[in-house]
């Protein structure tokens, strides 16, 4: 009854605090030094100090900032047009045609951005003034970008990935090559929806304007050479076991500034905005994960976590159970905080069921991902609705009903991972078993 009681009173202040426009960290921290200094003994003040660095101090962390700082680079690049100009050709005999740009153009991009939103907003800037001006369904450019888009956070590199990596020891390295089939996998389901809707609807889909001859598809690909490049450079160099997640987002940064320059788009302004939005996001970041790990601290305090295991254990729930709870739990999490502090503020509570029902902490790290991806879309506080209201003007509801159709397919992409686990753990023990070799 006592931990019912933390529990509430927990639940209660966060939402209190949130409700009250306090930010996500401060909020965190707030909340956790409530619980230290009303339910244990414990001095609040050197506890919060040493976890706050101890937080802040690792290592791994360092990849975070400087693939966000690869992102604000490239956003602020003519790549999106050039991704654009190098895929239209080869959209044209697909049924549903050029939508596939929003899908092919999500997952080149998000293998080098790691981020979402960014994701979302770069392919989104390209994709739909080109689609409107071909009187392409509206409800479809937006909601394939709307789904496509969340594809920054499963493709590696990927910032939540980083993020739950660092909050629960595991090899970032081996995160990153097992979102690379669940990846490619959603991407194709998504892709595979386009073709029936446009089977289903083909007054729907304009005729092309322009044919192709397979020299001029193959000469007009030469605009994909610096992204492939630049995804060859950084995850390249991780799966060959040459560098680590860190050290291939520093080579990352240094490959995003010479694309850049090469594009002639490169300048002080450019330079001085990137690197200012990098350091802005990146700070938000450190102080929400900062925030999480005092309050994890407060709750092993309390005994919160430990409990409610025992209390979940007690109700002797299968691995499929767990995972049914758990995804349904995300999702609604999801309509209330942004994923990095979904996955910070839970952690010290589910890793512990994980752990006992023998679930392997990388494919659980990848199915995270994949219910963090859900509630990109999802109102009222889905990241993606957001940058496409801004950018379309749309209703949010509107975008979030022109998604829903993707929000199943992630579903789908779900209940794959779950019967077919290979598809995240075989490529990662494939690599590393070479590498090792």
């Amino acid at each position: 009854m006592d931990q019912i009681l933390v529990a509430v009173f927990l639940i209660a202040a966060l939402f209190i605090l949130f409700a009250a426009g306090l930010w996500i960290g401060l909020g965190l921290l707030s909340c956790g030094w409530l619980a230290m200094a009303v339910f244990t003994s414990r001095p609040v003040g050197d506890a919060m100090v040493t976890t706050i660095w101890g937080a802040s101090s690792s290592w791994t962390l360092t990849a975070l900032p400087m693939f966000i700082w690869m992102g604000e680079i490239l956003f602020r690049t003519r790549l999106s047009e050039d991704m654009f100009r190098g895929l239209a050709p080869w959209m044209t005999r697909i049924p549903g045609r050029l939508l596939h740009t929003n899908v092919i153009g999500c997952t080149i991009f998000a293998a080098v951005s790691g981020s979402s939103a960014a994701t979302c907003a770069t392919i989104g800037k390209m994709t739909v003034p080109e689609l409107r001006a071909r009187n392409y369904p509206e409800d479809m450019v937006i909601g394939t970008l709307a789904g496509a888009g969340t594809l920054g956070l499963l493709i590696p590199p990927s910032l939540i990935m980083i993020v739950y990596g660092v909050a629960t020891d595991v090899s970032i390295s081996k995160l990153f090559i097992g979102g690379v089939i669940p990846g490619i996998l959603l991407g194709g389901l998504f892709m595979g929806y386009i073709v029936v809707w446009s089977l289903l609807n083909p007054g729907k889909i304009p005729e092309p304007t322009e044919r192709y001859t397979l020299k001029e598809k193959i000469y007009a690909s030469r605009h994909l050479l610096p992204t492939v490049g630049l995804i060859v450079a950084v995850l390249g160099s991780i799966y060959a076991g040459i560098a680590t997640a860190t050290e291939a987002a520093g080579l990352g940064v240094v490959g995003a500034l010479i694309v850049a320059r090469l594009q002639g788009s490169l300048n002080w302004q450019t330079f001085a905005d990137s690197l200012l939005g990098a350091t802005r996001l990146s700070c938000m970041i450190a102080l929400i994960l900062a925030g999480a790990a005092f309050l994890t601290l407060a709750m092993g305090f309390t005994g919160l976590p430990r409990h409610l295991a025992d209390w979940i254990d007690k109700m002797q729930l299968s691995a499929g159970a767990l995972i049914v709870v758990l995804m349904v739990f995300y999702i609604v999490l999801g309509c209330f905080l942004d994923g990095i502090s979904m996955v910070v503020l839970t952690m010290a509570i589910v890793l512990p069921m994980i752990e006992r029902l023998g679930i392997d902490l990388v494919w659980f790290g990848i199915f995270i991902v994949l219910v963090v991806e859900m509630a990109q879309i999802t109102p009222p506080v889905g990241f993606n609705l957001f940058v496409l209201q801004g950018m379309t003007g749309h209703q949010i509801t509107y975008i979030a009903k022109t998604a829903f159709p993707l929000f199943l397919l992630m579903c789908v992409a779900v209940a794959l991972i779950y019967f077919i686990p290979g598809l995240v753990t075989w490529l990662p023990s494939q690599m590393i078993g070479n590498a090792a070799g």
